[in-house]
């Protein structure tokens, strides 16, 4: 690895699972505004939606996400009845009954919920909505307190895909981190969704984790192919203590430092390619057969909240406390405390605590962020054409753009820019170059690899 990209792994950009990205959203953007936004929906396209349960009945100290630990059901129960609610409160704004084509249930852990408040909350859905006969149905799960009850109901409510967390399944590297999962234990939960009739399996391992080295990280991958899940995200461990706090649970000594964990994500991507995955964005891998996979392959990948996926709508409606929505007109985050939540959604107020109006700007550069993202080059100009933007919009990053070009991160061709391979591992990095937002930002992000 040369000294140039050491220097570019080291930076602190964000994610791009959104463009603005989440630090921008302001108390600006409420219910009234939201509101608005839904119901000049156009009714004949279909919509995906995200429901967000925050609790989960184990803490893993590694995890950044906003969660709650639930060691009784009642919280998890009265969450689950007023997310019923807040799901008619919302389709109430929209223009007329509508379709969708993608739902995930995220979180937390969303089988923290009993088998029948999952059957009520997806009866909710039903009651309001309707699914495109292509429809995906895809729900996050912890095998750790996945149980056969909730295996046979996933798959009796017609769930297409699930998705677990493995992580790494080195006694060690799980000790560090609280998450004790044995490949037996998933192995049954993937074997009993399958039997019930979810023929789509997600894995998500993350490199850079304490004690984690090379060679268990390629054991864990070996178990994994074993175990033939449809796709695969290969995550960098983000060690942002100041914002999750329960990481400061995790020994930062123990902690690869940036070679080590270039070292790995490279190992671990070679190790999938070998196994027959295609290599999909920066960090998702998929069997050739997977519908991500033909995504890719056709440039129809898109890029969302939950990461890579097959999701072509424009609108994806959250549901949940601290869910994240976005329409065409722009995003919109609801309130993160469960508390206030609850209580908007009894007065009859759509919960929404923040968010952001897009600009012709912003769909613009969001346009190429997005490419970067999932293709790795974006022609600059065919993006002004299709944003009604002015030609040569692009020049005033020049200089940047030179720069990354002589270090070997991208090649130009005009307006044409391509990720090498040299730079693939920092093409955060590039689409950063676009961000209006980066320069003044003040919020602090994970490193770029």
């Amino acid at each position: 690895m040369t000294n140039t990209l050491k220097t570019y792994m080291t930076r602190n950009v964000p994610r791009y699972t959104s463009y603005p990205t989440a630090p921008h959203f302001s108390d600006a953007i409420g219910s009234e505004e939201y509101a608005r936004w839904l119901s000049t929906l156009p009714p004949e396209k279909p919509v995906s939606l995200y429901l967000h349960v925050p609790y989960c009945r184990e803490l893993c100290w590694y995890c950044g996400c906003n969660m709650k630990l639930a060691k009784k059901d009642a919280p998890v129960a009265q969450y689950a009845q007023t997310l019923n609610r807040e799901i008619s409160l919302l389709a109430q704004h929209l223009p007329e009954r509508m379709k969708i084509s993608h739902l995930h249930w995220g979180g937390g852990t969303p089988t923290a919920l009993v088998p029948d408040d999952l059957e009520r909350a997806m009866d909710a859905v039903h009651a309001s909505f309707d699914f495109t006969a292509d429809a995906e149905l895809a729900i996050e799960s912890d095998p750790r307190t996945l149980t056969d009850e909730m295996i046979l109901r996933i798959g009796q409510l017609g769930f297409t895909r699930a998705s677990f967390g493995v992580q790494e399944f080195d006694p060690k590297v799980q000790k560090a981190i609280n998450r004790i999962q044995p490949p037996d234990m998933v192995r049954h939960s993937v074997d009993g969704l399958r039997a019930a009739g979810v023929s789509g399996i997600n894995f998500d391992l993350i490199y850079g984790l304490p004690h984690q080295t090379v060679d268990t990280l390629l054991e864990t991958i070996r178990l994994c192919v074993e175990m033939q899940p449809d796709r695969i995200a290969l995550f960098g461990y983000a060690h942002v203590p100041w914002m999750a706090k329960k990481q400061r649970l995790i020994d930062e000594a123990a902690l690869p430092d940036g070679d080590a964990r270039l070292q790995q994500s490279q190992a671990a991507a070679v190790a999938l390619v070998e196994a027959g995955y295609v290599a999909i964005g920066l960090d998702h891998f998929a069997l050739p057969s997977d519908p991500m996979a033909k995504a890719a392959k056709e440039g129809s990948l898109r890029r969302n909240f939950q990461g890579y996926t097959t999701d072509r709508a424009e609108t994806m409606l959250g549901v949940g406390s601290t869910s994240i929505g976005r329409t065409p007109s722009g995003y919109v985050q609801n309130l993160t405390e469960t508390g206030a939540w609850a209580r908007a959604i009894e007065a009859g107020v759509l919960p929404v605590a923040k968010g952001v109006g897009l600009s012709k700007d912003d769909n613009l550069r969001g346009h190429v962020i997005e490419r970067l993202m999932c293709n790795g080059e974006v022609d600059l100009d065919a993006a002004a054409l299709q944003a009604g933007a002015p030609g040569g919009w692009y020049h005033m990053h020049d200089a940047e753009l030179a720069i990354l070009e002589a270090d070997g991160l991208i090649t130009r061709q005009g307006g044409k820019i391509s990720v090498t391979d040299h730079g693939a591992p920092v093409v955060r990095v590039v689409a950063a170059v676009f961000d209006a937002y980066f320069a003044a930002q003040s919020a602090r992000h994970a490193v770029a690899v």
